[in-house]
C-alpha cells in the first residue's frame, strides 16, 4: 500500500506549483515581472526628473498669459475713459477663465495665479506699460477724446485690444 503525503520529496515532482515556474532565460516569471515593474520605476523616474528639475518662469514671463492680460487692462481702460466706447466684459472674463485654465495646465497652483493677478508690483508694472502704450499712440488722460481715437482705431484694426470692445 502507497501512503499519501503532502509534501513530497524533489525526486517525485511538486504538489501544487509550489515553485515558480522557470521562463526561457531560467528566471521565475514572478521574479521577471518584478524586475520589470522595477526597470519600468526605473526608467519613468528618469524621465520625471527634468520635469521635475525645471522650474516655471514667473507668470509676469509666460507671455500669452501676460500679454492677454495687457491687452484687456488697455481695453478696459479705453472703455473707462471714453464715453462712446464699451468694453466687451463677458469676452474678457471668458478669456481670464481660458487664462486661469492655461496657466493651471502649465503647472501653476490656483495660489501662485492669484498672487500674480493681485500682486500691487505687478499692477503697478503693467500700469506702467499700459500708460506707455497709451502716451506712444498719443492718448492723454486730459482729454478723453483721444482715448476714443484710439479705441475706434484699434476696434476698426480689431486688434488684439480692439477685440474686446465695441462702439456705443
Amino acid at each position: 500500500m502507497t501512503r499519501f503525503f503532502a509534501y513530497q520529496p524533489m525526486s517525485q515532482g511538486v504538489l501544487l506549483n509550489s515553485t515558480p515556474a522557470r521562463d526561457r532565460f531560467g528566471l521565475s516569471k514572478t521574479k521577471g515581472f518584478v524586475m520589470s515593474g522595477a526597470k519600468l520605476l526605473f526608467v519613468l523616474s528618469v524621465l520625471a526628473i527634468p520635469v521635475a528639475a525645471e522650474a516655471k518662469p514667473p507668470l509676469r514671463e509666460v507671455k500669452e498669459i501676460d500679454d492677454e492680460l495687457y491687452y484687456i487692462a488697455i481695453a478696459n481702460e479705453i472703455s473707462e475713459f471714453c464715453p462712446s466706447i464699451s468694453g466687451r466684459r463677458l469676452k474678457a472674463i471668458g478669456v481670464m477663465w481660458g487664462l486661469k485654465s492655461k496657466a493651471n495646465k502649465l503647472g501653476y497652483s490656483d495660489s501662485e495665479i492669484r498672487a500674480y493677478v493681485e500682486s500691487d508690483a505687478e499692477k503697478d508694472r503693467m500700469r506702467a506699460k499700459g500708460e506707455a502704450y497709451l502716451a506712444a499712440n498719443g492718448v492723454s488722460y486730459g482729454n478723453p477724446g483721444s482715448f476714443c481715437s484710439l479705441g475706434q482705431a484699434e476696434i476698426k484694426r480689431n486688434s488684439a485690444i480692439g477685440v474686446y470692445l465695441r462702439a456705443n
